[in-house]
């Protein structure tokens, strides 16, 4: 129970920290907003050639509002001298990554369940398919990414151009994520139910697993240096 209120402290932390200036989620909802808009532009909605590139539109649109999320971070901590205080906590280290993970998820589903039904509406989807079945690959690709990212965030944070480096370090790391949730998502949206997926699934639960652990348990060497 100690752990677990050290862990909400540090959530309750960012969360009244992002109330009170708004940083990340406005830039990632404005982000989101404009790469939907010229997305629309560009493709003829409805048209079935659009519909086959849907789920990389949808899944580009939510890694790189997601940057956006993960270089803030850790950069706003940098900025208000908070990381000197989150490393005179208390707490296990590894524990302040979890708090930043969880934080990061929900940050980025908020933007997501915002943007999406927008994009939804403005490229003409059908309400058909196994929405359950998207929301949890929604839910397992956006894990592995913030789960990834926020280790790497902590990194760049130490680094000069840390807004350069965290895509540089995180984008390959993160491949094999987004390559299974952009598959699940093809074909969630071409109708396919959860048991056909169920091998994609799969390999995206393996994916947060191996990053949630590896990244816990090197998180306090990353962060003290």
């Amino acid at each position: 129970m100690e752990i677990l209120s050290q862990i909400f402290a540090i959530i309750r932390k960012d969360l009244l920290m992002e109330l009170r200036d708004k940083q990340v989620i406005s830039s990632m909802l404005v982000f989101s907003l404009i790469v939907v808009v010229i997305f629309n532009f560009v493709f003829e909605p409805g048209d079935s050639q659009t519909k086959l590139t849907i789920p990389g539109v949808l899944w580009v649109l939510i890694i790189f509002a997601g940057n956006l999320g993960l270089a803030r971070s850790f950069g706003r901590e940098r900025e208000q001298g908070g990381i000197q205080g989150l490393i005179l906590c208390p707490i296990d280290k590894s524990y302040i990554y979890i708090a930043k993970v969880i934080v990061n998820i929900f940050f980025m589903m908020l933007v997501e369940a915002i943007t999406l039904p927008i994009f939804w509406v403005l490229f003409d989807m059908s309400p058909d398919i196994n929405f359950p079945a998207l929301l949890l690959v929604l839910f397992l690709g956006t894990t592995g990414f913030a789960a990834v990212g926020t280790i790497f965030s902590a990194i760049s944070a130490h680094t000069k151009s840390s807004e350069v480096m965290l895509p540089i370090l995180l984008f390959p790391v993160s491949v094999p994520v987004v390559l299974a949730a952009s598959k699940s998502t093809a074909k969630i949206l071409a109708g396919s139910s959860l048991g056909e997926i169920s091998g994609w699934i799969k390999m995206l639960i393996g994916f947060d697993a191996v990053f949630l652990i590896a990244c816990f348990l090197l998180y306090e060497y990353v962060f003290e240096e």
